[in-house]
């Protein structure tokens, strides 16, 4: 779904601003699950939301949140629909949610385009003192999609947003 209207470009904006109901520090539209907006009539709207992964159970959070947003700004009727194809990727995470992550303590995922294929042993840098000696000390952290890793350099511990 593109956005085309001025008042579908309003309401990707305002519902594009809701934060992440596990990770705060981000919005849904640097996160990358917004899809798109459509005005389907007068005070009618349907919102297309992809979640990080199938079952993620923030899904139904971000949905009432974006209803809402919308709803306080004159939208009586909004729909949000879950959308799984094509599915969510880090790399939909916006420079300025990559950003955000790193000064939040969360090692950013790679992007698929930097240097070829995903290592096997990824270098993750620390978001605390910049250093690529961590290691893994849990496959899981807070979220599903976080693995807690911790800084050898540093000692500090931090979260690492799995690659997608």
């Amino acid at each position: 779904m593109v956005t085309t209207t001025p008042l579908e470009a309003e309401l990707s904006r305002l519902a594009g601003s809701v934060p992440d109901p596990e990770l705060p520090v981000l919005t849904l539209e640097e996160l990358g699950v917004l899809r798109g907006v459509e005005v389907l009539g007068p005070g009618s709207v349907k919102v297309e939301l992809t979640p990080t992964y199938t079952g993620c159970p923030a899904v139904e959070t971000m949905s009432a949140d974006i209803e809402r947003v919308l709803h306080e700004h004159g939208i009586p009727e909004v729909s949000v629909v879950t959308v799984l194809s094509p599915a969510w990727s880090t790399d939909d995470i916006t420079e300025e949610g990559r950003r955000k992550l790193t000064e939040f303590g969360i090692a950013p995922p790679r992007r698929h385009d930097e240097g070829g294929p995903v290592a096997l042993n990824l270098a993750i840098r620390c978001p605390h003192c910049g250093s690529t000696d961590t290691e893994l000390l849990s496959r899981f952290s807070s979220t599903a999609c976080k693995a807690l890793r911790r800084c050898v350099s540093c000692r500090e511990p931090f979260d690492h947003f799995k690659e997608l």
